[in-house]
């Protein structure tokens, strides 16, 4: 296992200063936070469970490089006891009075983006001590944090270091293990959405950036066996590769190189607050694992289309307005999220000449984009067979999404964000309605899994 690929990453990253990477690295926190913030105290935050696992370790490194501490600020163990705004404000407040304090975190997801958050309002930096392979937003900028049960990602500068000690991940729960690969497979489909994206000239891919996200996906997911077992390497090459997904969004100041249509499923949820006062709540690599398989699913309908078949005249003259489109999204989501989504609905509905050209392109590039995007891509039963091995969800009732709700969930996902995915060459290409009916078909990926 190598970290050699996170030294590159880190050249062209916009906050991250250092990260340390392997086996029993933990008692190197010391000396990292002496050299990113010389002269200021420690604090660590954490919460009773990651206390246990590395307090002891950190606190020891702290002291033997001789950097002053305050008191621990330390959690309740239970995430659904600490998640959301109201601790972010509380851990705010509470540093506010601390002069010359930065946070050194002991965290995974939820936890690290409180510390994040709390520092970031504060224009303080800070830094985190990783304990699980369990999310790719280590490294990124913002935080997602629910607030009234709205979970949404809010701005804030990544961190100034990481400790990413591979030794404390393996030992880390396997279901933290197991939504770790779930968010990270998502970027298998979500690079197919970004060459659509790129071939029809809607965003351009970054070819630098594609690298730090797509080159170590393929060591990290191709083992879920191993995985499975807690194998040192293969979880280390997990954490790694979703490091590197954190490292890319800081370089493209976006998540475009991490996220697509299969993180569109998970945010959709998210919004609706499922999950959240679940015991543990269910984690967002759950829910992005789920939509994984059906964006891949998506994609396996959308490449069987003859695109030159396309009538673009009826497609034009039948094409929604915005006033329609406006409708639709009001009737599909909660008051509190169509507002948003239907700015970003009616942004992406094109209508005449706009609508004429989009089409145009798409008969021109399909056969490129169809080329490349098999290459890309695997199948929804690749897929589901991968996450089912590291015990990840792979089919929505294991996540309590009844069979109704999750065939709107393919609308919805299409309107809450502007990224162009296959959501939207379906909703533009009039076909959206008709490749869902086929694959919730008995003869469709869905009909023939059941629900």
């Amino acid at each position: 296992m190598s970290s050699e690929l996170i030294a590159q990453a880190l050249n062209t990253a916009t906050e991250t200063q250092e990260i340390i990477f392997g086996e029993h690295v933990v008692d190197q926190t010391g000396e990292v936070f002496s050299r990113l913030f010389p002269g200021a105290r420690a604090i660590i935050v954490a919460d009773d469970n990651t206390y246990k696992v590395a307090g002891e370790a950190v606190t020891s490194s702290l002291a033997k490089a001789g950097v002053t501490m305050v008191d621990p600020y330390v959690f309740p163990g239970t995430p659904t006891l600490y998640a959301g705004y109201d601790n972010v404000e509380v851990l705010r407040e509470y540093l506010r009075r601390l002069d010359n304090v930065i946070v050194c975190s002991i965290a995974a997801g939820t936890l690290n983006d409180i510390a994040k958050l709390a520092s970031g309002e504060l224009g303080r930096k800070y830094m985190n001590v990783c304990t699980a392979a369990s999310v790719d937003g280590y490294a990124s900028f913002g935080a997602s944090i629910s607030k009234d049960g709205f979970k949404i990602t809010r701005e804030c500068p990544a961190p100034a270091g990481l400790i990413v000690d591979t030794e404390i991940m393996a030992k880390a729960p396997e279901r933290l293990t197991a939504t770790g690969y779930g968010d990270l497979i998502e970027k298998i489909p979500a690079g197919a959405d970004w060459i659509l994206a790129d071939l029809l000239g809607i965003e351009a891919i970054d070819p630098y950036v594609w690298t730090l996200v797509q080159n170590p996906l393929g060591q990290a997911l191709d083992s879920p066996e191993h995985i499975a077992t807690k194998d040192v390497a293969a979880i280390g090459a997990l954490a790694e590769s979703n490091v590197m997904s954190g490292l890319a969004m800081q370089a493209m100041q976006s998540s475009r190189p991490a996220s697509g249509a299969g993180h569109q499923f998970s945010h959709v949820w998210e919004m609706q607050g499922h999950g959240l006062d679940w015991e543990p709540p269910l984690s967002h690599g759950f829910k992005v694992g789920v939509g994984t398989v059906a964006s891949c699913a998506l994609w396996e309908e959308a490449l069987a289309i003859d695109m030159n078949e396309l009538d673009i005249d009826a497609i034009v003259a039948s094409a929604p307005s915005d006033e329609e489109v406006e409708i639709r999204v009001r009737e599909a989501l909660e008051p509190r999220i169509a507002e948003e989504a239907v700015k970003h609905s009616i942004a992406k509905n094109l209508h005449g000449d706009e609508l004429r050209n989009r089409l145009i392109t798409i008969q021109k590039m399909w056969p490129r984009i169809t080329e490349q995007a098999r290459a890309q891509l695997i199948t929804p039963e690749d897929a589901a067979q991968r996450l089912d091995i590291v015990g990840a969800p792979s089919h929505p009732s294991e996540i309590k999404i009844d069979w109704d709700r999750f065939r709107k969930t393919h609308f919805q996902a299409q309107m809450i964000r502007p990224r162009y995915t296959i959501l939207d060459l379906l909703a533009d290409t009039g076909l959206l309605e008709q490749t869902v009916d086929r694959l919730f078909s008995p003869e469709g990926y869905w009909g023939k899994r059941g629900q």
